[in-house]
């Protein structure tokens, strides 16, 4: 009978190891393969700072999706903010405005429209991916309308360039802001009250409300915050490439979502966290680099992306039974 037990706890003690640490195990043996296949063009510090490079749009836009979902709530119209973002940054750059001011627009556009979306979810009680997937509607059509369906590339000055491609001794500034950006709003999440409040939404919005939290307050606030970053995610995308296109965006909503599970796999299990998310965009980007640099196809990434994810979920699901 004894023996039985010890051998429930000690399998009990492998499904939670597995729960906690197999998405770092897995990341680690993608850079193991990688670079066994491709040790020039893999493992080298170079490439290491590209990978910061490719993966800072993911990690911010999926900072918004965190911050959506530690309120158990869903904001479907990410990658059509992003896209937005983008193409009313460069437009504003185009016309001669301050690149600073060029980068505020649009964060402060997806600000107001994460509040009108969070205000519609809150206050007439629908569903949010029914929502922001509306929402996501109403944004696409607008800004096709803006650019006539084309890229908004002729005419961009220089200086629009600046946050997208400046590198700072060796490293590049888009990796320094998305650090800087991990620091704020780990620390909001963490050592804040805004952040409590999430995550006490998030586990019991029962309790929450009983006990005084205005869940609507907080809610519409995090709908606003994913907007901001969002936009932002395009506006300093558009800076990267010097260009905007009306669907620019669209690549990094399922990828936001993604990286925010698996780092739901990681770090403070089965909830939204900003370290979690960062590993999840982490690994993600280690594979696209590493996929490309062996030349695999596109679609083949996104199969095997897709089983990743599958298989960090159900290690998740693993560790809780």
């Amino acid at each position: 009978m004894s023996q039985t037990i010890k051998q429930q706890k000690q399998k009990m003690s492998f499904s939670q190891k597995l729960s906690a640490y197999g998405t770092i195990f897995a990341g680690i043996a993608l850079i193991v393969i990688f670079s066994i296949l491709s040790p020039d063009s893999f493992m080298t510090f170079d490439n290491a700072i590209n990978i910061t490079r490719q993966i800072s749009f993911l990690v911010i836009i999926a900072i918004g999706a965190t911050l959506v979902m530690s309120v158990q709530e869903f904001d479907l119209s990410i990658g059509a903010m992003a896209s937005l973002g983008g193409v009313v940054s460069a437009k504003l750059a185009i016309a001669g405005v301050p690149i600073f001011v060029s980068i505020l627009v649009p964060v402060v556009i997806g600000f107001v429209i994460g509040l009108i979306s969070g205000a519609i979810v809150t206050r007439f009680r629908v569903l949010s991916f029914v929502t922001t997937l509306a929402m996501g509607t109403v944004i696409g059509g607008f800004t096709f309308w803006l650019t006539g369906g084309s890229t908004v590339f002729e005419n961009i000055p220089e200086s629009f360039k600046f946050l997208g491609q400046t590198q700072i001794f060796v490293f590049p500034l888009l990796s320094i802001i998305m650090i800087i950006l991990v620091i704020i709003f780990w620390y909001v999440m963490a050592h804040t009250t805004l952040g409590r409040r999430f995550y006490a939404i998030g586990g019991n919005e029962k309790a929450s409300e009983v006990s005084g939290v205005s869940i609507n307050y907080y809610k519409t606030i995090a709908f606003a915050l994913c907007g901001m970053l969002a936009a932002l995610t395009g506006a300093l995308l558009a800076s990267r490439l010097g260009s905007a296109h009306p669907t620019g965006g669209e690549a990094y909503f399922l990828n936001a979502y993604a990286a925010v599970f698996l780092g739901m796999t990681v770090v403070r299990s089965g909830i939204s966290n900003v370290v979690g998310t960062l590993f999840g965009a982490a690994i993600l980007g280690i594979l696209a680099n590493g996929l490309t640099i062996l030349q695999v196809p596109s679609f083949m990434q996104d199969v095997i992306t897709g089983i990743i994810i599958i298989a960090a979920l159900i290690f998740q699901k693993i560790g809780r039974e």
